[in-house]
């Protein structure tokens, strides 16, 4: 009985200070010398990461291979493009979650702690009490907060305390066994959050050449891009604010224009179409072949999704900082995250704008705008038909946007602005309220 007594007694001694001796403890005096285990493990390392390699050449030869087979198909290619933003959003946020889990979870384990080190020296007298009870020599010390546990429930179970020390007993017992089980629910935590680290890391690899592939066919179709996109950068910097900039590429850019005429085109088709069909709701988005807008945008309120993975710091009609009002809407992101367009429309407008880092402006048709500002890089060209949910841009690692619109300068902001004849309106009517109402595009 004495064993796992004085066992026990020893381990809540020094659990509670095993991490601030581990932090102190002095590092051991390097040798020059490289031991044959060193040079057998640095092989092994080698032989792993030479694998590794390999196994990343065959996925993308075999992406390449199912990109390919896309050929000109625009249908199947949006609708992997769509597909595999979705996916990775969906990951993007239970990462998220599981760091915020994570989180939790160590900050109760550092309590746990300080818990059982505030109270050594109850623990102390406890396991001393248990080891005057035993009969048996000490065993070799073990310093793990499992050991304690069962020493503990050793000791209860052959009934050798008594019912006033029992109690002290059962209730260092079960903090050590919340603190096993934080251990491993942490364990658990950590081994998803990197399993899910990994498939983040496949999606948007795949996603990057599903991208590349649009742009390439968009290029072919569109031989003059390049020219276009320094143009457009060159009218930019003669206006100075946003309705300017909107006129002055839908009336001086040759692909701006053409897409604004498309626009009006299709605004006044789906008005037609309002009152003789009642596909108002996401089963319109479904086909993906679609070269117009699924529905007039006045009608899809409540349909539309965020476009990018954040939490909101300021609203539409909140102030701004310096006095003013806020004319749309900003979200924090995580650096990196995906962009994805909102509504159907054609893009008048792609690049750097002042104090907006790279802006994005879509026409959704019916005198309507979107304006999308603040990411680090944009995957669209002007002129360009894009769909609900289709990746266009990602974040950077730090605030794009002026000041006034971050509420922290080193974290990512996304600035979403809806207008209606040129005048900035509130774009809360058209968010979907929830997961099943939004729109996949």
């Amino acid at each position: 009985m004495r064993a796992p007594i004085l066992n026990l007694l020893l381990i809540a001694n020094v659990a509670g200070a095993s991490l601030a001796q581990a932090q102190t403890a002095t590092p051991a005096p390097q040798t020059a010398a490289i031991s044959p285990d060193a040079i057998k493990q640095r092989e092994q390392e080698l032989e792993a990461a030479r694998a590794r390699q390999k196994s990343a050449e065959e996925a993308q030869a075999k992406l390449k291979a199912e990109i390919t087979a896309l050929g000109q198909d625009r249908t199947q290619l949006n609708q992997q493009l769509i597909e595999t933003a979705a996916n990775v959003r969906t990951v993007e946020t239970k990462i998220d979650e599981a760091e915020a889990r994570l989180r939790a979870l160590n900050g109760r384990e550092q309590q746990m702690r300080a818990s059982l080190d505030s109270r050594r020296a109850d623990i102390v007298e406890v396991l001393a009490a248990l080891q005057r009870a035993g009969r048996r020599t000490p065993p070799v010390l073990l310093v793990r907060p499992e050991d304690a546990l069962q020493s503990l429930r050793t000791a209860m179970l052959l009934g050798a305390v008594v019912p006033e020390l029992r109690g002290r007993a059962e209730k260092i017992a079960a903090e050590l066994g919340e603190l096993v089980a934080l251990r491993k629910a942490i364990a658990t935590e950590r081994d998803q959050l990197a399993s899910d680290r990994d498939r983040v890391r496949n999606d948007q690899t795949r996603l990057a050449a599903l991208v590349d592939e649009r742009q390439r066919q968009q290029a072919a179709r569109e031989k003059d891009l390049d020219a276009e996109s320094s143009r457009a950068i060159a009218l930019s910097r003669q206006v100075g604010d946003l309705q300017g900039l909107i006129a002055k590429m839908e009336q001086d850019l040759q692909s701006a224009a053409k897409a604004a005429e498309k626009a009006a085109e299709a605004a006044r088709q789906a008005e037609a179409k309002a009152a003789a069909s009642a596909k108002s709701g996401p089963g319109a988005f479904k086909d993906k072949s679609r070269t117009t807008p699924a529905i007039a945008f006045a009608s899809a309120k409540g349909l539309l999704p965020l476009p990018v993975n954040g939490n909101k710091i300021r609203d539409f009609g909140g102030s701004d900082g310096v006095g003013g009002v806020q004319k749309g809407i900003s979200l924090a992101t995580k650096p990196g995250s995906q962009v994805t367009t909102p509504c159907d429309g054609w893009v008048v407008y792609a690049g750097p704008f002042r104090s907006y880092g790279q802006l994005l402006i879509l026409n959704a048709g019916g005198g309507y705008h979107v304006l999308i500002a603040g990411m680090e890089r944009i995957s669209v060209n002007i002129g360009q038909f894009v769909l609900t949910g289709e990746p266009v841009a990602t974040m950077g690692s730090t605030s794009q946007v002026a000041s006034i619109l971050a509420t922290n300068a080193s974290q990512p902001v996304l600035y979403v602005e809806f207008r209606k004849d040129g005048t900035p309106i509130d774009p809360g009517p058209w968010w979907a309220a929830n997961e099943g109402e939004k729109v996949r595009g």
